[in-house]
């Protein structure tokens, strides 16, 4: 009997364990089979992440970017949560590149380069602190990276940088229709009219970080 009900358990476990795997997104199953010998990961929040997901998807050496959240305190926010302020979280990007190609410092550039650096609390016309920038580090270095630019910033703008400087903690994905959203909802009106003007002043300002039209 003893012999049967072990059997059961381990047997329940397997189930249980295959159902957890199974309840992850595509996109979770997509991030997790990258390579990380060869490829780096860095995050950010900068405004609205159907916007910062388009531009860094576009930039050189940048394999791949999903939307989510990060920066709060709460576990597994979704839109909704997110968006009432409360759970802590911004809109965030998960940005996966080959650090042959593309470096950190580049992809802070990219960051700083594309948004109002000193628009606080949102971005453009999405305010809230789910839309607040938030730049995350990983380690002393980047930390260091990040806060060179910043001064330097501070100097050109004569005020201080909106944007908070985080040690990185979880990143959280956002539910699969927010993932690619605007090669999938060309006509949105907020696509339209807020991420495309986003991104074409990104495309003038850093023309040579662009990969070619044919592999954005």
């Amino acid at each position: 009997m003893k012999s049967y009900l072990s059997l059961l358990f381990v047997s329940l476990l397997i189930v249980s364990c295959g159902k957890a795997q199974n309840s992850k997104s595509p996109s979770e199953i997509a991030s997790n089979n990258f390579d990380d010998d060869k490829y780096e990961r860095a995050y950010f929040a900068s405004g609205c992440f159907w916007c910062v997901e388009t531009i860094y998807e576009s930039v050189k050496g940048v394999e791949e970017v999903f939307s989510g959240y990060s920066g709060g305190h709460t576990m597994n926010p979704t839109y909704e949560s997110s968006n009432t302020g409360k759970t802590g979280h911004a809109e965030a990007v998960e940005v996966i590149y080959d650090p042959e190609v593309v470096s950190f410092k580049t992809l802070v550039d990219v960051y700083f380069g594309s948004q109002d650096v000193t628009q606080q609390n949102g971005q453009g016309p999405d305010i809230g602190s789910q839309y607040r920038s938030i730049i995350f580090y990983q380690n002393e270095k980047e930390k260091e990276i990040i806060e060179t630019k910043m001064k330097s910033l501070s100097k050109d703008y004569n005020k201080p940088i909106a944007a908070e400087v985080m040690a990185f903690d979880k990143f959280w994905m956002a539910e699969e229709y927010h993932q690619d959203y605007k090669v999938n909802n060309p006509n949105n009106p907020y696509i339209k009219n807020v991420s495309v003007p986003r991104f074409t002043r990104f495309k003038v300002r850093f023309p040579d970080l662009l990969k070619p039209k044919s592999e954005r």
